[in-house]
């Protein structure tokens, strides 16, 4: 009987702990954005490094707001990084490992850079979280339907002979 206030009062406290852990995503600082916002349009003009930029000043100012990441590894992707996207990817699973488009970009992301395997494991993970007609699921079935995309070689470079030098 003694133990009991204290446990009714732990319970509660137990309770409103983790219904905060579910509730929905919080909006980012109003500053933050702003950034967002500017490195979208950045990104839509195909200013990648200004997006890029846009995005890591709204993370300094609200290092807490997961999407924002999900914003680096886009623009990452955009760049043609997709190392650098897979590891922004991996912090906001690590952040929400529930989040669905941190882990279908981390499979479209390993799909680019070839590791199609890997990506396979993310598309059974995906289906098991939000099954077959998820659009999370459609998308990354999608991107492993076509493969990594083909690898562009540069033109090989022809020096001219030894005889054919030309003088100024």
């Amino acid at each position: 009987m003694r133990f009991a206030p204290a446990a009714a009062a732990l319970s509660l406290a137990l309770a409103a702990t983790s219904s905060v852990g579910w509730a929905d995503q919080r909006e980012p600082a109003q500053r933050a954005a702003v950034l967002i916002a500017e490195g979208e349009a950045a990104l839509a003009q195909n200013d990648v490094q200004g997006a890029i930029d846009a995005y890591e000043a709204a993370l300094a100012v609200d290092p807490g707001y997961t999407p924002i990441l999900l914003h680096l590894a886009e623009a990452a992707r955009a760049d043609q990084l997709q190392g650098k996207a897979i590891r922004y990817y991996r912090e906001a699973l690590d952040r929400d490992p529930r989040n669905l488009a941190a882990l279908a970009g981390e499979g479209e992301a390993m799909v680019e850079k070839g590791a199609v395997e890997k990506a396979k494991g993310n598309l059974a993970k995906l289906q098991s979280m939000c099954g077959q007609n998820c659009a999370e699921t459609e998308q990354l079935s999608a991107s492993i339907a076509a493969g990594p995309p083909k690898r562009v070689q540069t033109a090989e470079v022809v020096l001219p002979e030894d005889g054919a030098t030309q003088q100024n």
